[in-house]
């Protein structure tokens, strides 16, 4: 799987973010979500999706080796991490980060929920693996 963020079709609903905080967190708290959507005010009507790109940086400065390639997503071991915050450092979009209830940090790990539930189809799957059932 390989997101592809529409943002022309985000209307800032926000579900993607409450999705995934419930679905990896397991509680209803939208700064848990691994997703950020990001009004472009004082442009009414556009948004901007954040997300992990699976671009590997986090993995090459990990030094235990908490985050590997599972996949197609890099996968952050809960148990391995030691929460030194190395990877959130170097995380080129800021997608990579830390809450204070949480010594790991959060990231995106391609669960697919957000592409699953977006009401507006704002978020896809570039790979075609999983379809949208609305």
């Amino acid at each position: 799987m390989k997101l592809q963020l529409v943002e022309e079709r985000c209307s800032g609903c926000r579900v993607c973010e409450m999705v995934c905080a419930l679905h990896n967190r397991g509680e209803q708290n939208p700064k848990k979500a691994a997703i950020r959507i990001r009004g472009e005010f004082p442009a009414p009507g556009r948004y901007h999706i954040q997300v992990c790109d699976q671009c590997g940086k986090c993995a090459e400065v990990c030094p235990t080796g908490a985050i590997s390639l599972k996949g197609k997503a890099y996968v952050l071991d809960r148990e391995e991490c030691t929460g030194c915050g190395l990877c959130v450092e170097i995380c080129d979009g800021k997608t990579m980060f830390t809450h204070a209830a949480e010594i790991p940090p959060i990231k995106c790990e391609l669960c697919g929920e957000c592409i699953r539930l977006c009401p507006r189809n704002a978020i896809v799957d570039a790979d075609g693996e999983v379809v949208a059932t609305k």
